[in-house]
C-alpha cells in the first residue's frame, strides 16, 4: 500500500426498503440501478478510480455476496442487523491504528477527485475520526435538483458527505456514543447532557463554529475528530428518497 493510500469499507448492508422496492430482486437500495448501473457498483468504481484507495471491503447481505455489482471489491463480508454491526464486520482484522475510509453505498456520482480531496485532507490533519461535509454553494452549483438537509453553522450551511475515515481504536467509543445519541435524539435535555447547552444553543441559532463542534466531539470520543470541508459535490450526492432515484436516472442517463 502506498504512503498516501488507505483501505476502504463500503457499507451495502441492511434490509430492503422503499427504494429497493423500485427494482424487483434488489437485496436493498445499494443494488438499485442508476443509469443501468447498481449504486454500490458506482460507489466502488469511484473509489477504485482514486490512487488514494488500496483494498476495498464491501459489507452486504450474505445472499448478495456473489452479486456482480460487488465485483470491484477486494473482499465481501456479511452485514449486521444495525449499521454499526456492519461497520464492525468491515473493520475486523484491521490494526488498532489503521485509518480506514468508510463509504456509503448510494453515491452515484463519486469520483477520484472527490475521494482524493477527502483522503488528502484527512491525512494532512492526522485525525482519528473524520467526517466529510459540503458547503451548500458547491452542491447547488452542480446538483440543484437534489434536496439536502442543511445545518447552519457560523461558516455557512453544510450537509454531511458519504465518506468517513476512522481508526479501528475509535470504534468502541463511537459505538457507545451513537447508542447514547440514539436514546437522546428526541430529548433536548438528553442532547444537552451529551453536547452541552452552550453547543446546542449556538447550533440552534446558526452561530456554532465548526472548530467548536470538532472540539466537543473530540472530547466526547477521546479522539481527534474533524470535519473535512470538501468542495466536490459528488461526495455528498446520495439517494435517500424514492424521488431521488428518478432525479439520479435523469441526471446520469437512466
Amino acid at each position: 500500500m502506498g504512503l498516501s493510500a488507505l483501505d476502504a469499507i463500503v457499507l451495502a448492508g441492511g434490509p430492503a426498503d422503499a427504494i429497493a422496492a423500485l427494482e424487483p430482486g434488489a437485496p436493498n437500495k445499494a443494488f438499485v440501478r442508476i443509469g443501468g448501473v447498481p449504486m454500490v457498483q458506482r460507489t466502488l468504481t469511484g473509489l477504485r478510480a482514486s490512487s488514494r484507495i488500496d483494498r476495498i471491503v464491501a459489507v452486504a447481505p450474505p445472499s448478495a455476496a456473489a452479486h456482480p455489482a460487488l465485483a470491484g471489491a477486494s473482499e465481501v463480508r456479511g452485514d449486521g442487523a444495525r449499521m454499526l454491526e456492519s461497520l464492525r464486520s468491515g473493520m475486523q482484522g484491521f490494526t488498532e491504528d489503521a485509518l480506514v475510509v468508510v463509504a456509503a453505498s448510494d453515491l452515484p456520482a463519486l469520483d477520484a477527485a472527490a475521494v482524493d480531496e477527502f483522503v488528502d485532507a484527512v491525512l494532512d490533519r492526522n485525525l482519528d475520526v473524520a467526517y466529510a461535509c459540503l458547503e451548500r454553494r458547491y452542491h447547488e452549483a452542480v446538483y440543484p435538483e437534489f434536496p439536502h438537509t442543511w445545518a447552519r453553522m457560523r461558516e455557512g450551511s453544510f450537509c454531511g458527505g458519504g465518506l468517513v475515515a476512522l481508526r479501528a481504536r475509535a470504534l468502541p467509543r463511537l459505538n457507545t456514543f451513537m447508542d447514547a445519541l440514539g436514546r437522546a435524539r428526541k430529548s433536548p435535555l438528553r442532547l444537552a447532557g451529551l453536547f452541552g447547552w452552550d453547543v446546542l444553543a449556538r447550533f440552534a441559532i446558526g452561530r456554532l463554529r465548526i472548530a467548536d463542534a470538532e472540539a466537543r466531539a473530540s472530547a466526547l470520543l477521546s479522539a481527534r475528530v474533524g470535519a473535512i470541508r470538501c468542495t466536490h459535490p459528488q461526495i455528498a450526492l446520495n439517494v435517500d428518497r424514492v424521488e431521488d432515484v428518478a432525479r439520479a436516472n435523469a441526471r446520469f442517463g437512466g
